[in-house]
């Protein structure tokens, strides 16, 4: 996995072996930044990815120069990873919350530009995330949510949707 563009560009993250996250693939990654700097100002945003997994859209926020990044991930040597390596790259605007991404959606009293989610593919309550972040007013008034998800759902009958990309096994719903 690597840093696509910005301060980091090229730097390549090697998550230990014993991962069991599934990192968004390098492609599919970067078409999705490539939309979203025709609509939105990175630079400006705060952001909130959760299911942070290896944290790897988080680095590349903050490589592109994002003010603010909540990543949350639920577990423990994940969250570690993305601690550490953010402490080693530097990025200080990242800030790894390690807890249960439903409870602090729940809890959440903060709005964010953009927020990224990649629930796990097996998750069963997946089609309940998008009504949640709307539920709990978590966006800014123009604020983006981006879901990242496998082909048996489609959202695009939520009220909230505004588009959505394929990139092979990779889909990407667009919330506004």
């Amino acid at each position: 996995m690597r840093i696509i563009s910005g301060s980091h560009k090229g730097r390549n993250i090697v998550p230990p072996h014993n991962f069991h996250a599934r990192p968004t693939t390098d492609f599919a990654k970067e078409n999705l930044f490539n939309i979203l700097n025709n609509i939105v100002d990175i630079a400006e945003s705060e952001v909130l990815d959760l299911f942070a997994g290896t944290g790897s859209i988080s680095f590349e926020f903050a490589s592109r120069g994002a003010k603010k990044i909540d990543a949350v991930e639920l577990n423990g040597t994940h969250h570690a990873f993305i601690r550490q390596t953010s402490d080693k790259l530097g990025f200080e605007q990242i800030h790894a919350i390690k807890g249960d991404v439903l409870k602090f959606i729940s809890f959440c009293s903060v709005a964010y530009d953009i927020i990224f989610a990649d629930p796990p593919y097996e998750m069963s309550n997946v089609n309940k995330v998008p009504d949640s972040i709307f539920k709990h007013n978590m966006l800014k008034g123009n604020g983006l949510f981006i879901m990242e998800h496998s082909n048996k759902y489609d959202f695009g009958i939520h009220s909230r949707f505004y588009d959505s990309r394929h990139y092979g096994s990779v889909n990407f719903t667009f919330f506004k």
